[in-house]
């Protein structure tokens, strides 16, 4: 066994007896409720990040339609799509038709017991149902309400709708990609969204922890009225998407620079691009770093391209298309998967570009249990396993996103005490 794969081995290895060691350890968000009144991605992907490593997410749905990610893109033979099964992964779904007042109501009470709220409608769209944050903090002052749209709660734009695809190009992401002169490129994902829920889930934890702070602060004053502890997290999801944006405004206030899309390179940085090998695949090679650049051009047989201006970054810039050139000149001379052992073996930065077939059946992805699989419609389904890894905490998931309203009995009894009768005449009126 070769010692790359005896690392993998020992780490699933340690990850399984870690695992089964802190089987009766709490989880890192164990006793913590959350209300997901969002629906679709943004908003979702945060109660999701939550939900895996303990926190109790409770998803309000629409009674009979859900959420209407439920039949996005490719579905299952039971109707239902399979990204829904892994982005509602440990959720609890409960119907409830936040349109009729009484359904209201209820979804105000479960709110008062719940440490964090998360909603994505438009802004004013859930104060108009009497469920805003100054109600919620009125009756549960230490609430974490978390808000994500597309624009944010202020500021002018803030009415308007915003998909991912429109505030990524508004935060500056879609007109760097792409090359020179052509319509700019969307990568094929909802990236806008799922930076905007990583931003939400890092407010709540925040809010978390300043909760605690405030609530200390509170006894130490020794006030008898009770405090608020809680407070609004608002995140804009092209706020999320040009925070991504690196160097490239203090580069504009100070030299007046606007970066320019650059097609398979980074701009202002060489070598990193794509290159075509001799199989007709591409690979990925990074070889910027000054000491990786002498040894890729060493395994391209072109040292005479590592002295005097080659020697850094800046002066390889000015001969970027040379240096492309050579590098590719010599990974057409073989196969991709020939010429990235030699790359390896030479400890220059570099990979193969994997499509999902590839990633399913890579031993890296599986060593770090980044596949597992959940039951879905009586039979397995892979879905993207848990980041990052906690050691002495670590996440789980416990069963895939759930049947529409499955859970919606159990929460309001537990929760609200609500009895089989109440719970009969809510359905009867179609309130849940």
């Amino acid at each position: 066994m070769n010692s790359k794969l005896l690392k993998c081995v020992q780490f699933r290895r340690c990850l399984h007896t870690s695992n089964k060691a802190l089987s009766h350890a709490p989880k890192a968000l164990e006793g913590i409720r959350v209300l997901e009144l969002g629906q679709l991605i943004a908003g979702p992907f945060a109660g999701t990040l939550l939900a895996q490593y303990g926190a109790e997410v409770i998803k309000i749905e629409p009674p009979g339609k859900g959420d209407p990610l439920r039949v996005w893109r490719e579905l299952d033979s039971d109707g239902t799509s399979p990204w829904w099964r892994s982005i509602s992964r440990n959720k609890k779904s409960v119907t409830v038709n936040l349109r009729d007042k009484k359904g209201q109501e209820l979804v105000r009470k479960i709110a008062d017991k719940c440490d964090v709220v998360i909603e994505n409608f438009k802004p004013g769209t859930v104060e108009k149902w009497g469920l805003g944050p100054e109600a919620l903090l009125e009756t549960n002052p230490s609430v974490i309400f978390t808000r994500v749209s597309g624009y944010g709660q202020t500021g002018p734009y803030a009415h308007r709708p915003g998909f991912a695809s429109v505030c990524e190009a508004m935060g500056g992401f879609r007109y760097i990609t792409g090359y020179p002169n052509s319509a700019p490129l969307r990568p094929n994902i909802s990236l806008g969204d799922s930076l905007a829920g990583m931003n939400a889930a890092f407010g709540v934890l925040l809010g978390l922890i300043a909760r605690n702070k405030l609530a200390a602060q509170n006894l130490a004053n020794s006030s008898n009225k009770p405090e608020r502890t809680g407070q609004v997290i608002d995140v804009a999801i092209y706020e999320a998407v040009f925070n991504m944006m690196e160097g490239i405004l203090p580069a504009y206030d100070r030299l007046g620079t606007i970066r320019e899309p650059s097609g398979t390179t980074v701009t202002g940085i060489v070598p990193t691009n794509a290159y075509l090998c001799g199989d007709s695949k591409y690979i990925i090679i990074g070889g910027n770093g000054d000491s990786i650049y002498k040894r890729l051009m060493k395994c391209a047989n072109r040292e005479d391209l590592t002295g005097g201006e080659y020697e850094s970054n800046t002066g390889r810039v000015k001969h970027q298309e040379e240096i492309d050139g050579a590098i590719e000149e010599w990974t057409k001379s073989g196969p991709s998967k020939e010429i990235l052992k030699i790359l390896e073996d030479a400890g220059v930065p570099a990979g193969p570009i994997y499509n999902i077939a590839d990633i399913a059946a890579d031993p890296q992805f599986q060593a770090r249990d980044m596949l597992p699989e959940v039951q879905s419609n009586g039979r397995p389904l892979k879905i993207p396993g848990i980041t990052p890894k906690l050691m002495s905490t670590p996440g789980k998931i416990e069963w895939a996103g759930p049947e529409l309203g499955e859970h919606t009995e159990e929460v309001l009894k537990s929760i609200l005490n609500m009895n089989d009768s109440e719970i009969l005449d809510y359905k009867n009126k179609q309130i849940i």
